[in-house]
């Protein structure tokens, strides 16, 4: 009961942790493709480029890092992600001080925190199970998403504010902050952590990083599900590559709009971290994941609708945040929760590390389709391509998963 009560301790300090950081990110999330546009005057392709570059430092990190992250304790992973990535956004702000601020230098960033973020994502799933097991997953991954969904709220909700008033690199600045204060959380944590269960006797890190790979592709699945996860990450990057472009120049909305209308996104992903468990009992997980994910695209696809800034156009954008963002909650959480049970301890890391590079590729290509879309096409077909992608990839793992299966 004590152990219990300790691990439960220690899971509400990571919680508290990933609330802070996540506000922090997504005011960023704000902040950087804003100072590209508005600061820097960014053209599509620009868009499309500083994307490709923290997903690329993604792909380098989870190919690098996957054999040690089964061979080291993951708390202080997630420590020296949160510390790194405070000391370089702290850069953009002193630079925009200083007058030398450049494209360049946001790519340098992203490329940095690319790499930290991939690192604290892989960490963090691997290091929940340590402190919750059994049929409290759900629960707790629902919980972590439910409070990203609160700080969703107020960061979109306060962060194109915080860019029209304070200018977007200086938003930035409070992302660093809440870096400090997630770390501060996590420096809290005194629950032991149990020993890696990879000896350091290595038998060659390209097997340790393959054996990632090859758990979720011996799963079938696992391995269906991280398909069409994959093909949701190629959509959402496809998306965002041109959506702040699309909402700007040729809908004429200001920050402060977009952040009210991002912050609704916010709420429906509250009520779909609510509603996670009872649609996966009611479901299974697997098919709650391939409706999260047919919603979303449908919800995507009612973007390039909009024609203006006016009552239906901004009504189009926030029904997409109300359907899509809740949608995806609902998938998130069922993904990760499969992948959690599914894997041992000893694998999680890597099994982590090897969904998250599936990822990383997948949204390189759809971030680079994104821009050339744009820039060829218009960013309406852009938009269109990234709802018509989860459509397909729900209606495709609907049918490999059939019959309903329980709880899985």
């Amino acid at each position: 009961m004590r152990d219990r009560r300790a691990g439960l301790t220690a899971f509400r300090r990571l919680w508290a942790a990933h609330t802070v950081s996540v506000f922090g990110s997504l005011v960023t999330r704000t902040a950087l493709p804003f100072t590209a546009i508005l600061v820097l005057e960014a053209s599509p392709l620009d868009m499309a480029f500083l994307s490709v570059t923290d997903l690329v430092a993604g792909f380098a990190a989870g190919v690098l890092a996957a054999p040690w992250l089964d061979r080291v304790r993951r708390r202080p992973l997630l420590l020296a992600a949160d510390l790194g990535r405070a000391a370089v956004l702290g850069l953009i702000p002193v630079a925009a001080a200083g007058g030398w601020l450049r494209l360049e230098m946001l790519y340098a960033v992203a490329l940095v925190t690319g790499a930290l973020d991939t690192i604290f994502a892989v960490a963090q799933d691997a290091y929940v199970p340590a402190l919750v097991a059994g049929e409290a997953l759900v629960s707790a991954n629902a919980r972590l998403s439910a409070s990203a969904s609160g700080a969703e709220m107020l960061a979109f909700a306060t962060g194109g504010w915080l860019v029209q008033w304070l200018g977007p690199p200086h938003a930035i600045a409070i992302d660093a902050a809440t870096f400090l204060l997630s770390g501060a959380c996590l420096a809290g944590i005194t629950t032991p952590e149990q020993s890696p269960g990879v000896g350091r006797e290595s038998v060659g890190l390209r097997h340790e990083a393959i054996a990632g790979v090859a758990v979720i592709a011996r799963d079938p699945l696992l391995r269906a599900v991280s398909l069409a996860d994959a093909a949701t990450a190629f959509a959402f990057r496809v998306f965002s590559a041109v959506f702040l472009l699309f909402v700007t120049r040729d809908l004429g909305l200001a920050p402060g709009v977009l952040g009210l209308i991002f912050a609704t996104g916010g709420l429906a992903s509250l009520g779909g971290a609510l509603v996670a468990a009872p649609v996966g009992r009611a479901l299974g997980s697997a098919r709650a994941v391939a409706l999260g994910i047919g919603v979303l695209g449908a919800a995507l696809l009612l973007v390039p609708l909009a024609r203006d800034a006016a009552f239906l156009g901004v009504g189009l954008l926030v029904a997409q945040q109300l359907l899509g963002d809740g949608a995806a909650t609902v998938a998130s959480v069922h993904e990760v929760t499969l992948r959690q049970s599914r894997v041992a301890p000893e694998l999680r890391g890597r099994a982590n590390a090897a969904k998250r590079l599936l990822d990383t590729i997948a949204m390189l290509a759809g971030a680079l389709a994104g821009g050339a879309i744009g820039e060829a096409f218009g960013l309406r077909w852009a938009l269109a391509l990234a709802g018509m992608v989860p459509l397909g990839a729900a209606l495709g793992l609907g049918c490999t998963t059939g019959r309903r299966t329980g709880g899985m």
